[in-house]
């Protein structure tokens, strides 16, 4: 038996329990992973709340790092004692220990830490399909990123000045602006309190920004549109403060034929191929030091309901680890 975080019905962070469950041994291609740390993500208040669906009950959690302890049937390319990380599920690291599928995990190199493999496998490969391949950055852009004091953001403004680009981000408060350019934020809107598409029009000249990367959702998703040039990419990968609601397509033609995507980690990295070569590129831009984990909350994991009502209150800054 081992302590897990299991939901038993979908709600807020008081639906997370607490309980002993059974892990049996590792099936055929699955590697049971004693984890050392966990990565606390936005997507797993989703799958809590109920906006993604999972059959109930289930454990929560995309992203962890450990040890491999046992290796089922046909596994050759991991052995127990060797390190490992994950951060594309399947759902259930919110425990002391998980099968995983041995193509679903990397090895850790040497010069990273358990913990910041944790905080940086699920962020740091979505940063890096978002900057390298959703829109691939080049130097000299300008691009527009929201919540840039957040996990997510907080590596991107550092990914992205390593590409030669400008960065603006948006950010809550003050304080959250000053981490954002301590990442590499060349400019800071509030977004609470500033005209959003006024600033960037003042910052580029009139020129607006090719792309804008919205992790924030319903807030902030039509002010994103307006920060466009024409032909610009929205790329909405998130929804922190709600899901985008319906709207009328001919919106993108009327402001300046743009495009938009709504894309996900799990289809970027869905062949090991993909997921080996996402998960290689973020390993070596923190090899170069060009991209840091910005570890600032360690929770016990049977303390996973404050670490999500702290996330959502929007009290956390950089990544969070669960630590079991």
């Amino acid at each position: 038996m081992i302590k897990a975080i299991r939901i038993h019905q979908t709600g807020g962070p008081e639906v997370l329990a607490w309980e002993e469950v059974d892990l049996p041994a590792p099936r055929p291609g699955e590697v049971r992973v004693r984890h050392r740390a966990i990565g606390l993500n936005y997507i797993d208040t989703y799958f809590r709340s109920g906006l993604y669906p999972a059959p109930l009950p289930c454990g929560l959690g995309l992203e962890a790092a450990g040890v491999v302890e046992a290796v089922g049937e046909g596994v050759t390319t991991l052995k127990p004692g060797d390190r490992v990380a994950y951060g594309t599920g399947p759902l259930g690291a919110y425990a002391e220990a998980h099968n995983v599928p041995a193509d679903r995990l990397v090895v850790i190199p040497e010069g990273v830490s358990d913990t910041d493999a944790a905080a940086m496998m699920l962020k740091g490969m979505t940063v890096q399909y978002l900057l390298r391949r959703t829109y691939a950055v080049q130097p000299g852009d300008t691009i527009l990123f929201h919540a840039a004091a957040g996990g997510v953001g907080m590596i991107a403004c550092q990914w992205a000045k390593h590409l030669g680009a400008t960065v603006i981000g948006t950010a809550g408060s003050p304080e959250k602006a000053a981490l954002a350019r301590q990442a590499g934020a060349d400019h800071v809107i509030l977004y609470r309190e500033e005209d959003v598409p006024a600033r960037v029009r003042e910052i580029t000249g009139g020129a607006m920004v090719p792309v804008v990367y919205d992790g924030i959702g319903k807030e902030t998703f039509t002010l994103s549109l307006d920060c466009l040039a024409p032909l610009g990419l929205m790329v909405s990968f998130g929804n922190a403060s709600g899901a985008v609601p319906p709207f009328d397509i001919s919106m993108l033609n009327v402001k300046g034929s743009l495009f938009i995507t709504r894309p996900s980690l799990a289809a970027y990295t869905a062949s090991a191929r993909d997921l080996a070569m996402t998960a290689a590129e973020l390993f070596d831009v923190m090899a170069q030091g060009a991209v840091k984990a910005d570890v600032r909350q360690h929770y016990a994991l049977a303390d996973a309901p404050q670490a999500h009502a702290d996330l959502e209150a929007r009290k956390t800054t950089g990544a969070t680890v669960l630590i079991p």
